[in-house]
């Protein structure tokens, strides 16, 4: 009976200690939580680019990596789709994803913004504040700072209401307001007007009284004194604040790069990552956030640019689909479980900084009759020996961490932790493609192939995004003209696309998009007129609208301002600019819902036919879920460009057609020196000359289990859907390298019932290949035996290096392990 009373009482006092309200506060050293100074370790998940199923297994994949705190960007054009129309349901469910960080019983930082950049469609901005008089973006002016502040205290109050404030007892210690606005505030042409703008940001951020600090990133200048400034970018332990008194703050340590439609795959090495973080808390840093630490999907059109893929993977330590990415994530989470256990010393430490020749600092923090010390070697060509309480060999580019100033305990270039190769595997329900019958609806492109019908009409070429206020990717320019006998022409429009489809009297006659760039760009096509009246209809197209750069709202698109003419043999031009155009958004297809699939729908099939390569083509399949709960990916090569549904849920813009453009950086990879996305010394990309996204991320929570699901396809320029599939992505080939004596070796298939199913590689100094293709090196049949015992059959297994393993004329010395899941 006593137990029975005390389980109510456990649970009180369990809610009691969730709700408990915590202080924030800060000094020069660090963040303080309720009167402790403290580290705080974080990752960017973005609610909207991954489903609601998922939030809690990525959150607890971040605490169990390490980290203690989650940081998001609020989507203001996500939630906001039309002025005054809300939405915060699904995965725009923002109060559901902060209390599964609570849940978790981890710190969160809300950045409002709620300019955004973050690759998103108009940096998170809504296109309809277009439509306001005399709005001009993030500048003093009162339509912008309505609207602003209108979003931004909506969204204070959703928090306020749920409690998710620390001072309430919930997960936010930190707020931000505004978004890298120091990076442009000096081109924007109106200095006065940028300062009086970011001062009104901060005012009316502290006006909302959320009771923890708020926080501006890239504000180096021009910085309000009532927030705290902070750092963004690839390396931030040279960056200081702008004031005494306040700590320093990494607000995005980027893990990787955004991927655009013609560019290859970036890769930033864990080894470079751990570097800068070790960096970082070498010289007093205390807040540091990986930027992102999972990236997810640009679900619908949410994709930013313009360009920007589908794919939002970011090459972070957890990948697209929420898998764990070796052995970038065992690496920083050994990272951090040294740098939390030196909390105390590093928050409160007197440090110094004692130089050892050019490009090697040791550092040393002494608190409480403890020290801690880090040695860097900022040589990107040489290792270097440091003498401090022994001897030690720093590698090139690489941090040394010694917990007692004696005995190192991590070296951020030295891989303890097992590399993982993600593999994908067939459905193994139905055998695909062959066993996915395709039916076909063509695009009713009929009601647009006069000029009659529009939604309004003007006699000149006005700007896409401010007309059609971003509901769609395309808009229809349609005009006529009446012409005296048969003619012959080139028609050329100039136009800032992304991407243009022309017709004449019904029929396509050409097509073109721009190079990834300027994206100013001409059709120029032959055409033929008929005596009397002609139609010109011209289809304009975006992928992904600018978000980022000075005035980046301004960059046009559409056929704005054209010229269009039609140009003659002779010279005889007929200049249909400034004719009466008749305008349009959007395509017949989307308005009628298609990818819901309604009944009543009329598809086509004629003895399981098809026809394919026809542009403006809307194709159906059903096909049966990929059993188990691994991430499950479509295959859409043979497919050009368009978009994608499964059970009416999006899953974004596809074009395999589109390839990655060859690069230098694909042809080599090495940690050492500075990592860049951009200029000259881009390194370690792959996928140079393939498809820039092939595959596409169907979230198990878009799938129905045992019943048939519905992929529907809107092909825009003609492709073959039958070759498209559906697969699983797990873990394939595990690999540990360079294993030292002593060291316990860890070998993991990552759940969902992969097992180890052999071992194949257990060898000394093996020098060639990479995991999944080890060759060569000195074979241990010591290693091999026991690592097979230990690990078939196992979903992870733990074998420890011992100097058994070598003998039969191996010298003792690194050891790879090779297994396949």
């Amino acid at each position: 009976m006593a137990g029975l009373l005390a389980l109510p009482l456990l649970l009180v006092l369990a809610a009691f200690t969730a709700c408990r309200a915590t202080t924030v506060d800060y000094n020069d050293r660090a963040v303080v939580i309720d009167g402790q100074r403290r580290i705080i370790l974080s990752g960017s998940i973005h609610y909207p680019r991954s489903t609601p199923q998922m939030w809690p297994d990525l959150i607890r994949k971040a605490k169990e990596g390490g980290l203690n705190t989650i940081e998001t960007y609020v989507f203001w054009n996500g939630h906001e789709p039309r002025r005054g129309q809300y939405n915060f349901e699904g995965n725009y469910d923002i109060v559901r994803f902060f209390k599964e960080i609570q849940n978790a019983g981890m710190y969160a930082i809300l950045r409002i913004g709620p300019y955004i950049c973050g690759e998103w469609n108009y940096g998170g901005l809504p296109a309809w504040l277009r439509d306001i008089p005399g709005m001009q973006f993030r500048l003093h002016n009162e339509p912008f700072e309505r609207e602003m502040e209108t979003f931004t205290t909506l969204i204070v109050n959703k928090m306020k209401d749920a409690k998710m404030f620390a001072g309430q007892g919930g997960p936010i210690i930190l707020a931000q307001i505004e978004n890298e606005y120091g990076n442009i505030m000096g081109k924007l042409n109106n200095n006065q007007s940028a300062s009086q703008y970011i001062h009104w940001c901060a005012d009316m951020a502290n006006k909302q009284k959320v009771g923890v600090p708020w926080i501006m990133c890239q504000q180096d200048d021009d910085v309000p004194d009532n927030v705290i400034n902070t750092c963004n970018g690839f390396y931030c332990h040279d960056w200081f604040p702008n004031r005494t008194g306040i700590p320093k703050i990494w607000t995005e340590n980027w893990t990787g790069w955004f991927k655009a439609w013609d560019k290859p795959d970036f890769h930033r090495s864990a080894e470079d990552i751990a570097f800068a973080v070790a960096m970082f808390f070498q010289k007093r840093g205390s807040v540091q956030n990986y930027y992102m630490y999972h990236g997810g999907t640009n679900f619908g059109r949410t994709s930013g640019g313009p360009y920007i893929t589908t794919s939002y993977d970011y090459d972070a330590p957890l990948d697209e689909y929420g898998n764990i990415r070796q052995p970038k994530y065992g690496h920083l989470k050994e990272l951090h479980n040294l740098l939390k256990s030196m909390e105390k010393v590093l928050v409160h430490g007197e440090y110094n900084d004692t130089s050892y020749g050019n490009n090697v600092t040791v550092t040393k923090y002494t608190y409480g009759g403890s020290s801690v010390c880090f040695i860097n070697n900022q040589f990107d060509d040489r290792d270097v020996n440091v003498t401090l309480g022994g001897t030690h060999l720093v590698p090139a580019w690489s941090v040394s961490i010694l917990p007692d100033c004696k005995t190192v305990a991590y070296n951020t270039a030295k891989i303890k932790t097992q590399t993982s190769v993600m593999v994908k595997k067939a459905n193994t329900v139905e055998k695909e493609p062959e066993a996915l019958k395709w039916s076909w609806m063509p695009e009713n492109l009929r009601p647009f192939m006069t000029d009659d019908r529009g939604s309004f009409r003007q006699k000149q070429l006005l700007e896409q995004i401010a007309t059609s206020t971003d509901q769609s990717d395309y808009l229809w320019y349609r005009t006529s003209l009446e012409h005296k006998g048969e003619g012959s022409y080139n028609l050329y429009v100039n136009t800032t696309g992304h991407e243009i489809y022309a017709f004449v009297n019904g029929k396509l006659v050409g097509q073109n998009h721009s190079a990834n760039g300027e994206f100013v760009f001409q059709l120029e096509t032959p055409v033929k007129l008929n005596a009397g009246k002609n139609y010109i209809s011209l289809l304009s197209g975006t992928v992904g609208l600018k978000n980022y750069g000075p005035l980046f709202e301004l960059m046009p698109a559409g056929i704005a301002g054209g010229p269009v003419k039609l140009v003659g043999a002779n010279g005889t031009d007929i200049d249909l600019t400034n004719n009466s155009w008749s305008y349009k958004s959007g395509l017949a297809g989307e308005h009628r819902q298609i990818h819901l699939d309604k009944v009543g729908y009329k598809w086509q099939s004629h003895n399981s036919s098809i026809p394919v390569n026809r542009p403006f083509t809307w194709y159906k399949t059903t096909f049966a879920a990929p059993a188990g709960q691994e991430a499950v990916v479509v295959d859409l090569l043979g497919l050009n460009k368009g978009a994608a549904w499964v059970n009416g849920n999006s899953l974004g813009r596809y074009w395999p057609s589109y390839t990655a453009t060859e690069m230098d950086g694909c042809h080599v990879c090495d940690y050492r020196g500075k990592f860049k996305a951009e200029g000259d010394g881009i390194r370690c990309l792959t996928g140079c000359g393939e498809p820039s996204q092939r595959y596409y991320h169907v979230p198990r929570a878009f799938l129905r289990a045992g019943e048939p699901n519905t992929l529907v396809l809107f092909e825009e320029a003609g492709g073959d859907p039958t070759r498209a599939a559906f697969h699983t992505v797990g873990v394939g080939p595990v690999c540990v390298a360079g294993a030292e004596a002593g060291d316990d070796v860890t070998l993991s298939c990552g759940g969902h019932g992969r097992v180890v199913t052999s071992v194949d590689v257990a060898s000394f100094s093996v020098a060639r290949g990479s995991c999944g293709a080890f060759e060569g090196g000195c074979e241990s049949k010591a290693a091999l035996k026991a690592f097979t015992a230990a690990c078939v059959g196992k979903e992870s297994c733990t074998v420890k290096h011992t100097a058994a393993f070598a003998g039969a004329g191996c010298q003792s010395g690194k050891l790879t392990v090779q297994a396949t899941c």
